[in-house]
């Protein structure tokens, strides 16, 4: 590999002046830092970063767990922690714990090997087992999309109580009283406290309940969901899915076996992501501010970790309020 010493070699100049070149190249003669870049070129110098954050005692990249990619909810909540990490120069790399708490835990232990500033977890489990071991590491976290079970660490979420009985408010409202309600695993937390919110708003008003859980929150899911619907008898005539995955998958299946949406079976889904407005039939849903998230929990991080001043502050529990989006696939009945 080569090095900065083989660099100064090579242009003549010291160690000190090659490394004002690629950190502080204002302070270099124009000649020479020409001169220095086109060594650097030559010889295809990288400067040795993990060497400079182990000088620095603090890493410029901070670390995004989540539990989907797949899920462009997620991809926006990136987004939005990027946009905060790069305001400040810093770096984020994005790990997908694929709803496994066995791909968390691995995770999290090679970002404690790796030193990183700090972690945005959207954490899988509800007992907090794979954080255990991270925890020794002294590394901040702040949890995104969840909130933090106790004042250990910071947390950005929304009220997913609250976004469960907007959905089904709805659909009581719109005249339903045979629904469905498509879950997603109940290790989730988010899952959990949906279901809480659309129990809470069917509580007295004398319509019908069915739940069905699912493995994943994907549209593979959603499709086995709306099959398992087309079964039932007498059939739901509304169902409210846990995020807009499922509720993809469930029109799918609804359009797929003649069933009009929304004459025959309205449907709402949950996070309100780009595809949800652009389905065949719009998707009414729950929308999260998922940029939002991403970036408040990223400030967060970063005010934590003193951010270049070395003033960590007290934890923050932030909690967003959701917002029903009506679409077509909930048309009110006449």
């Amino acid at each position: 590999m080569v090095g900065i010493k083989d660099v100064a070699r090579r242009a003549g100049v010291s160690i000190g002046t090659v490394s004002n070149v690629v950190n502080r190249p204002h302070v270099v003669s124009a000649a020479t830092r020409t001169r220095v870049l086109s060594v650097i070129e030559e010889l295809g110098y990288v400067r040795d970063e993990s060497a400079r954050q182990l000088r620095a005692g603090h890493s410029r990249i901070m670390a995004l767990l989540v539990l989907d990619l797949g899920n462009p909810f997620f991809v926006d909540v990136a987004h939005g922690a990027e946009e905060a990490a790069h305001g400040e120069g810093l770096n984020v790399i994005t790990c997908n714990s694929r709803q496994r708490v066995d791909t968390e835990s691995s995770y999290l232990s090679m970002l404690a090997e790796q030193r990183v500033r700090g972690v945005l977890l959207s954490p899988v489990g509800t007992t907090g087992e794979a954080l255990q071991s991270f925890r020794r590491s002294g590394i901040p976290y702040v949890f995104v999309d969840r909130k933090a079970p106790s004042a250990e660490a910071s947390s950005v979420s929304v009220d997913d109580v609250a976004g469960g009985g907007l959905a089904m408010r709805h659909l009581l409202e719109t005249g339903h009283t045979r629904i469905a309600f498509v879950n997603g695993p109940a290790i989730l937390t988010q899952c959990r406290e949906r279901e809480t919110g659309v129990r809470s708003a069917l509580a007295g008003s004398g319509a019908e309940l069915s739940i069905l859980e699912t493995a994943a929150l994907d549209v593979p899911s959603g499709r086995d969901a709306g099959a398992r619907l087309l079964g039932v008898s007498p059939r739901p005539t509304a169902v409210f899915c846990a995020n807009d995955l499922l509720a993809l998958g469930v029109l799918q299946a609804m359009v797929g076996a003649g069933v009009r949406v929304p004459e025959d079976m309205a449907i709402v889904g949950y996070d309100d992501i780009e595809f949800a407005g652009a389905a065949a039939v719009p998707l009414t849903s729950v929308r999260q501010p998922a940029k939002r998230l991403g970036r408040t929990a990223a400030e967060l991080l970063i005010a934590e970790t003193g951010g270049d001043n070395g003033d960590p502050v007290e934890h923050q529990a932030v909690v967003f309020t959701p917002e029903l989006v009506v679409r077509d696939s909930t048309r009110i009945r006449r």
